[in-house]
């Protein structure tokens, strides 16, 4: 009988990845992570010591949020909408 086997990529991760992550060798990546943290990097994980990799991408990302979508649309109210399109053509 085979057994089932798949891939699993890790979303935690040692300080070794999270460095790579951002582009930095371990020992640059120690040295900056007080500044980061000040700066709202996500911390590691107080029982395991490893570094969320979606939490960093999301603090990465917003460090630009006109790039980013990071916060959820929300929906307009129509007749604010059309109120003030209405005052732009002068009506």
């Amino acid at each position: 009988m085979t057994s089932l086997r798949f891939h699993v990529e890790p979303r935690d991760v040692p300080a070794l990845a999270a460095a790579r992550r951002m582009g930095l060798t371990e020992a640059e990546f120690a040295r900056l992570l007080p500044q980061l943290e000040a700066r709202g990097f996500p911390r590691p994980d107080p029982t395991t010591g490893r570094f969320d990799l979606d939490a960093i991408d999301e603090w990465r990302r917003r460090r630009h949020p006109g790039l980013f979508l990071t916060a959820p649309e929300q929906a307009r109210d129509a007749r604010a909408v059309v109120r003030s399109r209405l005052e732009a053509l002068g009506k």
